[in-house]
C-alpha cells in the first residue's frame, strides 16, 4: 500500500514465485497477464478496492498429485487447479467479544499475495486437508513461503456444496472462513456437508444460501457471518496504475531449470527404493527430513535401514527434545558410518542405539566412541563359549527347566551372556553356541 498517495509498484520478486508456483502446480502460464481493480467495500483495505488479477491470471489449468495416508484409506488422488493469481493482501478485522465494535489492524494490507483457486474435486473433509497439507508442503520445498498457518503465510477458505445422487449441476455454495488448521479445515467441511445433506433430506434446500460462514472450533459448527456478494458486485477493470505483466521463454525456462525435486517427484522416487507407503509420506513430508536421508543415502546406506533409524529412534528424539532435523548434532555421514559399523559386524545393534543417542545429543565420530569406549562386538566363538560356559553353570535350576521343556528360557540366557559381555557379543554367534550348549546333555 505504501504512503498515502503513493502509486503501486510490482515487486519483481512475487512475479518470480508466480512463476515457479504456476510451473510446479503443471499449470499454463499466461506469458502476457495484466491486474485488475476489485471495488472493495470492508474497512480493511482503506482505499476501498483490491488490486487483483480477474480474467487474465498468471496461471491457470493445473493439477497437484496427491497421496492420501494409509490411515485415511490410502490412494493417489489428483486435484485439478483453476488458476493461481496475484493480488495484494487485505488488513485483518478483530472483532469485540460483545459485538459492539471491531478493530482493523492494517499492517499486511497491499503486501503481494498469491492465491491458489482448486477445482470442486475434493468429496469430504479429509481430501481438501490432505490437498492443503500438500500445497503448504510444496510451498514450502520450493521456499516461495514458509507455509505457517499460525502466522498468516498460509490461509484458506473454502466452498462447500452438495447436489443429489445423479445431479451434474453442483448445488449452491457456501463458503466457511475462520480455518487455522488442517484438522479444523477437515472438520467444517464435514460439518458444512452434514448440515447441506440435513436440509435436502428436510425439503429446505431454498435455506442453503449463497453465504460466508464462519467455523466455531468450541462448538464445532459453521454460523452466518454476512451474505456473499456475486462477481457483478466486484465490478473489476483493468488496472490503470500497473502495467500488464509480459513474461519472455527465457526467464520461464531459467525458473523452470532450476525447481527442486518436488514432494511428489521425491515420493515416487523413494517408492521405487522398495520403501513403504507410510516411510516414503514421512520422509518426503519435510523437505529437511528428505535431505537428511538423502545425504545419508549419498555416503552409502541402505534405504530401508536408513528409513528405520530416522522413522524410529531419530524421530523420538527431535520429539522429547523439541528439535528439528537441522538442530541435532548427528551427521548424515556419521549415520551412514553408523548403520555400516551395525551391519558389518564391528557393534552389535544394542550398542548402536547408544552410540547413537550420543551422537544426536553431543556429535561426534562413530569411529572415535567406538575406540573411546572399547566398543566392537565381540565375534571370536572362543570368547562367547566361555561366557555361555560361565552362564549356564551359574543358572542350573534355569538349564533344567529349558531341558525340561521350557524353552523360551532361551531369551533369559542369551540376555545373561550380553550382560556379561556388556553387549558386545555377536548376537547371531552367541544364539548359535547357546543352542548347542543348551540342548547338550553333557
Amino acid at each position: 500500500m505504501g504512503l498515502p498517495g503513493a502509486l503501486p509498484v510490482l515487486n519483481s520478486k512475487v512475479i518470480e514465485f508466480a512463476v515457479k508456483l504456476g510451473l510446479a502446480l503443471n499449470c499454463n502460464l499466461a506469458f502476457n497477464s495484466k491486474f485488475d481493480r476489485k471495488q472493495y467495500f470492508y474497512p480493511d483495505l482503506p482505499k476501498g478496492y483490491q488490486i487483483s488479477q480477474f480474467d487474465v491470471p498468471i496461471a491457470a489449468a493445473g493439477f497437484l498429485d496427491v497421496d492420501i495416508p494409509l490411515e485415511f484409506g490410502g490412494g493417489h488422488k489428483r486435484f485439478g487447479i483453476t488458476r493461481v493469481h496475484m493480488e495484494e493482501d487485505a488488513g485483518k478485522l478483530m472483532h469485540a467479544e460483545n459485538g459492539n465494535f471491531s478493530q482493523v489492524d492494517l499492517n499486511r494490507a497491499g503486501v503481494p499475495l498469491l492465491e491458489i483457486v482448486s477445482e470442486p474435486d475434493m468429496r469430504n473433509g479429509i481430501e481438501a486437508s490432505e490437498y492443503a497439507a500438500e500445497l503448504q508442503r510444496l510451498v514450502r520445498y520450493l521456499g516461495v513461503s514458509n507455509g505457517n498457518m499460525q502466522e498468516g503465510s498460509l490461509r484458506c477458505d473454502v466452498n462447500v456444496s452438495v447436489r443429489p445422487i445423479g445431479q451434474s449441476k453442483f448445488g449452491t455454495k457456501v463458503e466457511v472462513k475462520n480455518l487455522n488448521s488442517f484438522a479444523s479445515m477437515s472438520r467444517a467441511i464435514d460439518f458444512e456437508i452434514s448440515r447441506q445433506v440435513l436440509l435436502h433430506s428436510q425439503g429446505q434446500e431454498d435455506q442453503i444460501v449463497q453465504e460466508t460462514r464462519l467455523w466455531e472450533e468450541g462448538s464445532q459448527r459453521t454460523i452466518t457471518m454476512r451474505k456473499k456478494e456475486g462477481l457483478a458486485d466486484y465490478r473489476y477493470f483493468p488496472e490503470p496504475d500497473l502495467p500488464s505483466v509480459i513474461l519472455s521463454q527465457e526467464y520461464v525456462d531459467a525458473i523452470q531449470n532450476c525447481l527442486p525435486e518436488l514432494p511428489e517427484e521425491k515420493r515416487r522416487r523413494y517408492e521405487k527404493m522398495g520403501l513403504g507407503m507410510q516411510d516414503v509420506l514421512f520422509l518426503a513430508n519435510d523437505k529437511n527430513i528428505a535431505e537428511f536421508f538423502d545425504a545419508t543415502l549419498a555416503k552409502g546406506a541402505d534405504a530401508k535401514l536408513v528409513a528405520n533409524w530416522i522413522m524410529s529412534d531419530i524421530a523420538a528424539f527431535m520429539k522429547n527434545e523439541k528439535l528439528t532435523i537441522n538442530n541435532i548434532k548427528l551427521t548424515p555421514e556419521e549415520l551412514s558410518e553408523l548403520i555400516g559399523s551395525i551391519k558389518g559386524g564391528i557393534i552389535s545393534g544394542k550398542i548402536g542405539k547408544e552410540i547413537l543417542f550420543e551422537l544426536l545429543a553431543k556429535g561426534g565420530s562413530v569411529k572415535e566412541l567406538i575406540e573411546k569406549k572399547d566398543l566392537v562386538q565381540i565375534a571370536d566363538p572362543v570368547e562367547i563359549e566361555k561366557m555361555v560356559d560361565k552362564v549356564i553353570a551359574e543358572n542350573p535350576k534355569q538349564v533344567e527347566q529349558y531341558r525340561g521343556g521350557k524353552t523360551k528360557l532361551q531369551g533369559f540366557f542369551a540376555g545373561q551372556v550380553m550382560k556379561v559381555s556388556k553387549g558386545k557379543a555377536n548376537p547371531g554367534l552367541l544364539n548359535k553356541i547357546l543352542l548347542v550348549k543348551l540342548n547338550s546333555k553333557s
